[in-house]
């Protein structure tokens, strides 16, 4: 007899249609600064530094050194986060815009995180971004005879981000 796994010992894989996401700033007055339904971006890519050496040990009939090449991590790079919801009235994600936008960046460097729930509105997934400013905010072209929501875009650049290793708590 095949017994089947205990699944409340395995996370859920997360199925696009199922879930949320949350954006919670540092230093925010909101409970919650925004929930996406949708967000590209998370990315990290280790640059590869190629070191080459000439040995001294010759090989085969060649009379100079023998060329090594060795591969070594170099810097990290964190793609710019794009997160997008339909149109609210909140401002909270304007006004970040608009004192980066003002000359005031450096103070509006903020850490936040980025809570990915399931449909039962869990949380799964937690990413930590820091030094995050936004670049770029987007709202989709009015159309009075259209059906379609509203579409408010937000893309932020962050220099590091960290996914939280804990499991949730069931």
């Amino acid at each position: 007899m095949v017994t089947q796994p205990d699944s409340s010992k395995y996370p859920e894989i997360l199925v696009s249609c199922r879930f949320y996401l949350e954006l919670k700033l540092d230093d925010s007055n909101d409970a919650v600064d925004g929930i996406f339904l949708e967000c590209k971006g998370f990315k990290s890519t280790q640059e590869v530094i190629e070191c080459v050496e000439v040995t001294p040990q010759k090989w085969g009939k060649a009379n100079k050194g023998l060329v090594r090449r060795t591969k070594i991590p170099g810097n990290v790079k964190v793609q710019n986060i794009v997160l997008r919801r339909g149109l609210t009235s909140s401002k909270t994600l304007w006004k970040w815009f608009e004192k980066v936008e003002k000359g005031n960046w450096a103070k509006q460097m903020r850490n936040g995180s980025l809570t990915i729930y399931d449909q039962a509105s869990k949380d799964q997934i937690k990413f930590d971004f820091f030094r995050a400013w936004p670049t770029s905010y987007t709202i989709t072209d009015l159309n009075s005879s259209s059906s379609d929501y509203e579409i408010e875009e937000l893309e932020i650049v962050c220099e590091e981000l960290v996914r939280n290793v804990e499991f949730p708590k069931n």
